[in-house]
């Protein structure tokens, strides 16, 4: 009995919620009125003496009664359907006197299937040591109210997490933030956990490289050492420029004679 006060489905699905009363064999849906109700005051369905006699707008087209077992089948299903439903059933055993012999709720729990998580890394700052990034999570179009959790390296980490929704009755979008100073690459994982279900991703963080390296002044020893290299190669190009003339001098000297 426990487990059918609790029924879970997915948006787009047919779902059935059970009733507490089954119609016996010798009877017939002519001999009861029942009533199925939202939120006790929305009435989604009702039938009496075999007869529709009562439905809601937005169920239009999406309702049917099982005449045995008074089961409400819902289908495609919507997020507002969540909530908590209600099975009443009269029996009518005189003209002007009935008698209820079922009223007991069911609750539908609706689910809609989140986005795979996606991921992305902003670098804010990078030195040779560590590079400072915000990472982002998201992801979008579920229902009901998502839980955001992670991990770095397999150990679990907490995500600054916020949702937005246009009511309590309409999908989520949810977004985690994490700022981090990676020293090298590392693993991080975001997980959206709805109802039961668990959607996931991975992502390799890596580590850049913003070293930069500085110039190194040359030492005095290397300074004094290029001086006189300098030095003694202005020299020679001056003895070179004196010795070449004159001796070009003499050589055409001694030709001549």
């Amino acid at each position: 009995a426990l487990e059918k006060k609790v029924v879970k489905s997915k948006v787009g699905e047919k779902v059935g919620l059970p009733c507490c009363h089954e119609i016996p064999s010798s009877e017939s849906l002519h001999n009861y009125r029942v009533y199925w109700q939202k939120n006790t005051t929305e009435v989604v369905l009702a039938y009496a003496e075999g007869k529709k006699i009562s439905k809601h707008e937005r169920y239009e087209n999406r309702t049917e009664l099982d005449a045995r077992n008074l089961t409400l089948w819902l289908s495609p299903v919507e997020i507002l359907d969540n909530g908590p439903y209600q099975c009443v059933v009269q029996h009518l055993r005189f003209s002007q006197n009935s008698v209820v012999v079922c009223d007991e709720p069911v609750t539908l729990f609706v689910t809609a299937d989140f986005s795979k998580p996606n991921i992305t890394a902003e670098v804010l700052a990078n030195s040779c040591d560590s590079t400072e990034m915000v990472v982002r999570c998201s992801s979008h179009g579920g229902f009901p109210k998502p839980k955001l959790s992670g991990a770095l390296n397999n150990v679990s980490m907490e995500w600054n997490a916020s949702w937005v929704s246009e009511s309590s009755l309409s999908p989520y979008n949810v977004t985690g933030k994490l700022w981090l100073n990676v020293t090298k690459d590392v693993s991080i994982t975001c997980s959206v956990e709805y109802n039961g279900f668990t959607k996931s991703t991975s992502f390799l963080l890596k580590k850049t490289n913003g070293c930069v390296v500085p110039t190194v002044p040359p030492s005095s020893n290397v300074i004094t050492a290029s001086s006189i290299i300098i030095i003694i190669f202005l020299l020679a190009i001056t003895l070179a420029a004196r010795y070449l003339p004159r001796h070009g001098k003499c050589s055409s000297f001694f030709k001549k004679q």
